[in-house]
């Protein structure tokens, strides 16, 4: 490689590209400069220059796995779950399912026309009678289990200060369900 498409590039690494990665800067060489090399000759010349290719994502954040409850019925998973199961030979639905988190064994599975607050409703009634009552769900953030109204920064279920000096509580649509209310008690 001539000396002066070797000082060109690093000139540029240095400057004006400074933030770019070893392959966007590839790209922008042949594209604006016409200088056409691989991306791995242009990695071990800004190695050599001690130009590092900066780091535009950021490392994954490991997570640590979730203990499994001890005891079979104290947590079930739900949720909803969109596909053409009919394969095309029949109407879309959902696959409602709930499964138990202690011994991973399906409870309840039922096709719906929609993920909506009636088939949960229908699929906790269904569990109760026939499991007995769960000690807690654990499910996406769909309306029907959380409060379309708790901001997010917001721990979940905790009522904003203006909500607490109101008495009102921001309830999802199984929160009502469960504890309809005082209007359910006055009618």
């Amino acid at each position: 490689m001539p000396k002066r498409t070797r000082d060109k590039l690093l000139a540029l690494a240095r400057g004006e590209f400074w933030d770019f990665n070893d392959q966007h800067f590839t790209e922008i060489l042949a594209e604006e400069y016409a200088i056409r090399l691989s991306r791995s000759t242009v990695r071990r010349l800004r190695r050599e220059a001690g130009l590092a290719s900066p780091r535009k994502r950021r490392a994954s954040r490991h997570h640590q796995k979730r203990e499994r409850y001890p005891q079979a019925g104290m947590l079930l998973q739900v949720d909803g779950s969109h596909h053409d199961w009919l394969e095309g030979r029949g109407p879309e639905v959902v696959l409602l399912a709930a499964i138990d988190d202690a011994t991973s064994r399906l409870v309840y599975a039922r096709f719906r026309e929609q993920e909506d607050a009636a088939g949960y409703f229908l699929m906790l009634h269904e569990i109760c009678r026939t499991h007995g009552l769960p000690l807690a769900l654990y499910a996406d953030r769909h309306t029907i289990f959380q409060s379309p109204k708790e901001p997010q920064m917001r721990v979940p279920g905790e009522p904003s200060v203006a909500e607490q000096l109101a008495g009102k509580l921001p309830r999802s649509q199984f929160g009502r369900l469960v504890d309809p209310g005082p209007c359910a008690q006055d009618g």
